[in-house]
């Protein structure tokens, strides 16, 4: 695969040009698998990940020789490809949690794959590294955050002691219908928590999203929170909206 020297690959052509390199041989792993099953929010620029022999690979391609059991692999597009599964097990052993749960977070909902299978593929490989990792991790994935900055706020509130938050709640009209989906929050107290991020603005062009909210602060409580918030910020404004509900819900601020 030949491009210009001052071409800007996207990462899909990058993937392919990394198992070309292997002779066709590799295996696509780790983020590269994830973005072959349609994961979003994957950098561009992010290492290609092969399960292959060659110790020196190129740069921009990480090689790794690992066990892989045959239905631990599927094929898209002639290429052999970690399956969701496996790809979450690779994912969820490196890293840390508070980069590893929104890369499993987007691959969940990309794939629909279930956590229990998850740990039912982990429980093959009782010696490979980062299964204490990956144990936590899968406690707090939860494929309902649309987006990596959805999943570091409910990362911090279950680190502030804040119950763990719902994801993608239904609010409905008075015939039972959906007609809004709120990001987080706590059904019990009427609390959301909305983070008004990029796809928030696209449902400001398309869909009237003001108009959707007015109507949900008609039932809920609702915190709003943009790029400026900070952890601190984020945590003590969610604290004063219990406060004000009177809820008794002791975290660390």
């Amino acid at each position: 695969m030949y491009t210009q020297r001052e071409a800007r690959l996207t990462l899909g052509q990058r993937v392919h040009a990394a198992w070309l390199w292997s002779r066709r041989r590799g295996t696509i792993a780790g983020s590269a698998a994830a973005a072959v099953h349609g994961t979003k929010w994957i950098d561009v620029d992010t290492p290609v990940e092969l399960v292959h022999t060659n110790p020196r690979p190129p740069d921009g391609i990480v090689t790794r020789r690992c066990l892989l059991f045959d239905d631990e692999v599927t094929t898209i597009d002639g290429r052999p490809v970690t399956t969701p599964e496996r790809t979450a097990f690779d994912i969820g052993r490196r890293g840390s949690i508070m980069s590893t749960v929104p890369r499993l977070d987007a691959l969940v909902n990309a794939t629909g794959i279930k956590l229990d299978d998850i740990a039912r593929l982990a429980a093959r490989h009782p010696g490979a590294r980062g299964l204490r990792l990956l144990e936590t991790v899968l406690e707090l994935v939860d494929g309902g955050a649309q987006s990596p900055k959805e999943s570091q706020v409910r990362l911090w509130l279950i680190e502030a002691g804040f119950p763990v938050p719902h994801t993608q709640i239904p609010v409905c009209d008075s015939d039972g219908v959906p007609f809004a989906f709120l990001d987080m929050g706590w059904p019990e107290w009427l609390l959301a928590v909305e983070y008004e991020g990029e796809h928030h603005r696209e449902r400001f062009r398309y869909t009237g999203d003001i108009h959707r909210l007015e109507k949900v602060q008609q039932q809920w409580s609702v915190v709003r929170l943009t790029a400026d918030d900070t952890q601190v910020s984020a945590i003590h404004r969610v604290h004063r909206a219990v406060s004000a509900l009177g809820v008794n819900c002791p975290c660390r601020l």
